[in-house]
C-alpha cells in the first residue's frame, strides 16, 4: 500500500452531482441504511496509508441528498480513508440529535471505555473488511470472539467480504454472539447468476436467525450497469425469503466504484427489489429501527448541495 498523505490530490467525485428525483415515494421514516461521509478535510484528516483520497462529502451535502430523495433516517458507516478516528462519523451523527446513527472502525483490544464513549456518540456496531481492494484488520475468528464484548453495550457486527469467502466465513459467523450484518449483498457477481455457488452460501448463512443483510450494492454486483437488471433478482429474493432482516442503503458517495450511480435511480429500483408497500416498509423502516434504533428525526441544515 502507498503512504499517502495530507497533501495528496482528491480523487475526483465518486458521486453524480446532481441525482434524479425519484419516482417512488418512500414510507415516512425510511432509512438510507449504509453512507459514508469524507472530510472535509481540513477538519477531519485522513489516515496515513488509506489506498484512497476521496473529494470531501460533507455531512451538509449527505442531508441535502436525503431531503431530496425523501429519507429521514440514515447509517453513517466508518469509512476506511479516515480510519480508526471516527470522529467525521460522530460529527454527523451529532448534528441529527440521533436520528441517524453510526458504524464503527475499530481495533478488537480497543478500550472498554472508548467503546462506550462511541455508544454515547450514536455508534451502534463495528465493522469488519475482508476485501482485497482494503486493509487488513482483524481475522474472522478475533471479529467474533470481539462480538461478546459488543454484546455488553447492544451493539452489532458488520462484515464487509469477498463474495469467494462467505462459506469460509460462514462457521465463524454462525458463532457470533450479536447480530451479524452482511453488506452489499455480499459481493456476489450477478452475471454468475442465482444458482452460483457464492449466492447459494449467502442464502445458507441468511437461514442463521442472527444475519442480516444489506440490499444495497445493485450498482456493485452489476455486470451490465444501469439500472442494473442483472443485479435486482438477486435483492428481490434476499427481501421475499428473508424480509425481516433485511436494510437497504444508496452507498453515497460510492466509493472505489465503477461508475457513479445516479441515487435516484438506486430508490426507484426499490419498486422491483421490495414491490409491495408492505416489504418496502419493513426494508426501510421496521427493520432499520428495530435493528438501529433512530431517535426521532429533526429538521437539518442542508446547505453545501448534493
Amino acid at each position: 500500500m502507498t503512504l499517502q498523505t495530507a497533501d495528496t490530490p482528491a480523487d475526483p467525485p465518486y458521486w453524480v452531482a446532481e441525482p434524479s428525483k425519484p419516482n417512488l415515494k418512500l414510507p415516512a421514516g425510511a432509512s438510507d441504511s449504509h453512507v459514508h461521509i469524507f472530510g472535509p478535510r481540513a477538519r477531519f484528516p485522513f489516515a496515513d496509508g488509506r489506498n484512497y483520497t476521496p473529494s470531501d462529502a460533507t455531512k451538509e451535502m449527505l442531508f441535502a441528498l436525503h431531503a431530496r430523495l425523501g429519507i429521514e433516517h440514515c447509517v453513517i458507516v466508518q469509512p476506511n480513508c479516515h480510519g480508526y478516528d471516527n470522529s467525521v462519523t460522530e460529527d454527523a451523527i451529532a448534528a441529527t440529535g440521533g436520528a441517524y446513527r453510526g458504524i464503527a472502525l475499530v481495533h478488537t483490544d480497543v478500550k472498554d471505555a472508548e467503546l462506550k464513549r462511541l455508544a454515547t456518540a450514536g455508534l451502534c456496531g463495528a465493522r469488519f473488511h475482508y476485501m482485497k481492494h482494503l486493509s487488513k484488520g482483524a481475522t474472522i475468528d478475533d471479529a467474533i470472539t470481539f462480538g461478546k464484548r459488543l454484546a455488553d453495550i447492544g451493539w452489532h457486527l458488520q462484515v464487509h467480504m469477498e463474495a469467494s469467502l462467505i462459506g469460509n466465513l460462514t462457521p465463524a459467523i454462525k458463532r457470533s454472539p450479536v447480530p451479524v450484518v452482511i453488506d452489499h449483498i455480499g459481493r456476489v457477481d450477478a452475471s454468475l447468476g442465482l444458482d452460483h455457488p457464492d449466492f447459494g452460501n449467502l442464502l445458507r448463512l441468511m437461514d442463521n436467525r442472527h444475519v442480516w443483510v444489506k440490499v444495497s450494492g445493485c450498482d456493485r454486483i452489476t455486470r451490465q450497469g444501469p439500472p442494473y437488471a442483472d443485479a435486482i433478482p438477486f435483492a428481490s429474493k434476499l427481501v421475499a425469503e428473508f424480509g425481516d432482516r433485511v436494510v437497504w442503503g444508496t452507498d453515497w458517495p460510492h466509493p472505489n466504484h465503477t461508475h457513479k450511480p445516479d441515487d435516484g435511480m438506486l430508490v426507484d429500483i426499490l419498486a422491483e427489489v421490495a414491490p409491495s408497500d408492505a416489504a418496502r416498509k419493513a426494508l426501510l423502516v421496521d427493520n432499520p429501527q428495530r435493528l438501529y434504533k433512530f431517535a426521532p428525526a429533526k429538521r437539518r441544515a442542508t446547505g453545501g448541495g448534493s
